[in-house]
């Protein structure tokens, strides 16, 4: 008996022995009582578990992909309702229509360059004719692409400003850079009502900081186009206009109206 066999306590030499499955092998005895298995069901095993922990592990990846992007989803306040309007679920039936959404696709499609310019869009239209589907659909694409788009309505952007008035939780200035910072802005319901000039300060104040900062942003409006800027103001529609900026007119019948 060598030193090692010793240390094992191996007291017994090897022996044959049968497996069911791959028939003969020789079995080593160690650590007393204990005998080895056949060499190939336990190769099998470990292929088995092997095979067991990479499934395990794509799994944990994908709950983790999950959950990163349901946090990304969350922190570009995309509403529950509109987290399916993808670009390719948008459904273009006439000539204005596919206009609309090649330009949705060129934009989204090409936002790094978008970003150097900080080229801004204005969608304007009656109600239900798909200005927040594309909206949104340039959203989710380029939050596939790790840029940060954000959605926000006009009077929860002014809500949220005159609530900080009364508490300690954040500023006025810190409500306007937040809004200011992301890749991505996306203003939906822009003059639903005509605001007062304190409104109209305040969407120059977000959009202000923007433009010098080179981030663009996306508009979306139920105004007719020549009657908006006269709500935004000419020192705002200027910014809007400057790097190649586009207003599109969704100049088609409701969907929810042909439902």
């Amino acid at each position: 008996m060598n030193k090692f066999d010793s240390v094992l306590g191996k007291t017994q030499p090897d022996e044959k022995r049968q497996c069911d499955k791959h028939g003969e092998y020789t079995s080593r005895n160690f650590l007393g009582t204990h005998w080895s298995s056949c060499p190939v069901c336990s190769e099998e095993q470990k292929a088995i578990d092997k095979e067991k922990e990479k499934r395990e592990a794509i799994e944990r990846e994908k709950e983790r992909r999950e959950l990163r992007w349901k946090s990304r989803l969350g922190g570009a306040a995309i509403p529950e309702r509109f987290r399916d309007r993808t670009l390719d679920s948008y459904k273009a039936e006439n000539p204005g229509q596919e206009k609309a959404l090649a330009f949705a696709k060129e934009y989204a499609e090409n936002f790094d360059q978008v970003l150097d310019t900080g080229r801004c869009a204005i969608f304007v239209g009656k109600p239900g004719t798909g200005k927040t589907h594309l909206a949104i659909g340039i959203a989710l694409h380029i939050l596939k692409q790790d840029r940060s788009p954000v959605f926000v309505t006009v009077q929860r952007l002014i809500r949220r400003i005159k609530d900080s008035w009364n508490t300690q939780g954040e500023t006025e200035s810190q409500i306007v850079d937040a809004y200011a910072s992301p890749d991505l802005l996306i203003l939906d319901e822009v003059g639903v009502q005509f605001g007062s000039d304190f409104e109209k300060q305040i969407l120059f104040d977000v959009l202000n900081e923007r433009y010098e900062k080179r981030r663009p942003a996306i508009l979306l409006s139920n105004i007719p186009g020549n009657e908006l800027g006269g709500y935004l103001g000419e020192r705002v529609t200027d910014r809007l206009r400057e790097d190649g900026g586009k207003m599109i007119g969704f100049d088609w019948d409701s969907y929810r109206r042909n439902r």
